[in-house]
């Protein structure tokens, strides 16, 4: 049986903490690992505790959302974060996935999909709503890569279709009948010839430049 997917809970509403650690205890293979109440602690948090996934509210006193997101980037931490949160303006989802969010829910998400949610960043895929996607291509249009396109290797650039089509490196090694460690390096290339910082960057370019299946 598989380790459960630990999860670490950062929103300055003890309410909303509890209510999110009170669902997600029944489920066999999700755990609560810890709690933070803004997000200095949640990454002094992500770091002792080396969550899987992180649950991320946007607006929180001492250190919000995304600048925390981007402290964990800058610590190469690996957890996967999945913004949770009330704001559905894109001026406050956008900065958050730019800053290396796997993806986001509401707070009034059904139950069962936030768990799918966890499941799905977990798995590598990204969590994206297309008005959300278009924002995002039209903020990139400018400064996402162009032209450098043409330094990818064949292979290179069906891993890159594949990561736009949400695949994990799991699903990607076998669709390509590769080792995830080759996958993994595959991907490290294309985020450093295409001078982009994460997989939802990368699946962004792939849709804008028609690599994507």
């Amino acid at each position: 049986m598989a380790d459960p997917i630990k999860v670490l809970l950062v929103d300055d509403h003890q309410v909303v903490r509890r209510g999110l650690r009170t669902f997600l205890e029944v489920q066999g293979d999700i755990e609560v690992v810890g709690e933070a109440a803004d997000g200095a602690e949640g990454v002094a948090r992500a770091e002792e505790l080396k969550p899987d996934v992180v649950l991320m509210d946007v607006k929180m006193p001492v250190m919000d959302g995304v600048d925390a997101l981007r402290r964990l980037r800058e610590l190469d931490n690996p957890a996967k974060v999945l913004i949770v949160t009330s704001f559905t303006e894109q001026r406050t989802v956008v900065p958050a996935l730019r800053a290396g969010a796997a993806g986001y829910v509401y707070k009034d998400v059904d139950p069962d999909a936030l768990a799918g949610a966890i499941r799905s960043v977990h798995a590598g895929h990204i969590l994206l709503q297309p008005e959300v996607a278009g924002a995002l291509l039209a903020q990139e249009e400018t400064n996402s890569g162009q032209g450098r396109g043409g330094s990818l290797t064949e292979r290179e650039r069906e891993v890159l279709g594949l990561i736009a089509d949400g695949r994990s490196n799991r699903e990607i090694a076998r669709a390509l009948v590769l080792s995830e460690k080759t996958v993994k390096t595959h991907v490290s290339n294309i985020l450093m010839k295409l001078d982009l910082s994460d997989r939802t960057q990368a699946a962004l370019w792939a849709v804008r430049h028609g690599v994507a299946g």
